[in-house]
């Protein structure tokens, strides 16, 4: 099953937004941009959309505010379908819904209008963001299991992207994409590294991979805490480094303890690192949050469930 996943979504860029930090001026953003970015890692997907919209009205030619209104949506997406598997949640798969279109219409505008401000006027910036709309197509293509479309999508990110390296080779936000993307290729199996090949598709370096993520980590202002997040993830589920991971992680547990997914992936951690009475209270603090979007908060509680059966435990054990 996971070579088959890796199969599907090598050249899915997972990309996403951070609170943004200060000394943000490599990135022209929008003076709401922390707003929105708080809301939606803090959980908060109706309010992060609605400011998200306002910010689509008062920047009507600018891609961020439908952009970050396609990341709101990206974590319910994310909650509605992950499944407890290989002792993690995790996102895997979903089907075609009618629903999706709205988010791929934001994909589609937000580099749509990218690309018309490359066309006046090339900037590192309109690239990086053209980048990160193919992105966010991609991620969902990949999620459908839909290989082509996400090939397509997840190619045309990179090279908006090294386009924007090219420009401004400080811009490090750049790097949670392309970090993404040389994990993710050097992680196929053979039959997979085949279909790589056959369709014309760059290779990467699990190596490289890691370290733009580290850099992501350490000076990208949009995406700092994503590139956190799911270089924890890979660490878990591609090279069992379960202490580094948690190490990376705990502070977006810290940080977001409304965030239902970073208290279960901490959770995953601590459990397979035989924390269990930690693993509990990670557990049990997703399951007692109060979510919005009622079909995410049965399933988060159904995960925890889950979880904590995995853990050998009953749920009304009373951790030391």
């Amino acid at each position: 099953m996971r070579a088959r996943r890796n199969a599907c979504t090598v050249f899915l860029l997972l990309f996403a937004f951070s609170a943004a930090t200060a000394g943000a001026a490599k990135l022209t953003l929008p003076a709401e941009t922390a707003v929105v970015l708080e809301k939606i890692y803090s959980f908060d997907i109706d309010g992060a959309v609605e400011a998200a919209k306002r910010m689509e009205l008062e920047h009507p030619e600018h891609p961020l505010g439908y952009l970050l209104e396609a990341e709101a949506l990206w974590w319910r997406i994310w909650c509605a379908s992950a499944e407890f598997k290989y002792g993690m949640s995790d996102a895997r798969r979903r089907p075609k819904l009618e629903s999706d279109q709205h988010y791929f219409q934001l994909a589609a505008k937000a580099s749509s209008l990218a690309e018309a401000q490359i066309k006046q006027h090339e900037t590192a910036e309109m690239q990086f963001h053209a980048g990160m709309a193919d992105a966010a197509a991609a991620r969902l293509y990949g999620l459908r299991w839909e290989n082509r479309n996400t090939a397509r999508s997840g190619v045309r990110g990179r090279e908006h992207l090294l386009r924007a390296k090219t420009l401004d080779p400080s811009l490090a936000d750049a790097d949670l994409g392309l970090g993404l993307y040389n994990y993710y290729v050097d992680t196929l199996n053979a039959m997979a590294r085949v279909l790589r090949f056959l369709m014309g598709i760059p290779g990467g370096s699990k190596q490289e991979g890691v370290r733009l993520l580290e850099h992501a980590i350490a000076e990208g202002v949009l995406t700092s805490e994503l590139a956190r997040f799911y270089l924890a993830m890979n660490l878990h589920r591609y090279d069992e480094q379960y202490e580094k991971a948690l190490a990376v992680i705990d502070p977006l547990a810290e940080k977001y303890p409304a965030n239902p997914i970073f208290q279960l992936a901490r959770g995953d951690l601590y459990a397979k690192l035989g924390r269990k009475e930690k693993a509990l209270l990670c557990y049990r603090a997703a399951a007692g949050l109060k979510i919005q979007d009622d079909e995410c908060q049965t399933h988060v509680r159904e995960l925890a469930r889950v979880s904590i059966e995995a853990l050998g435990r009953i749920a009304t054990d009373s951790p030391h």
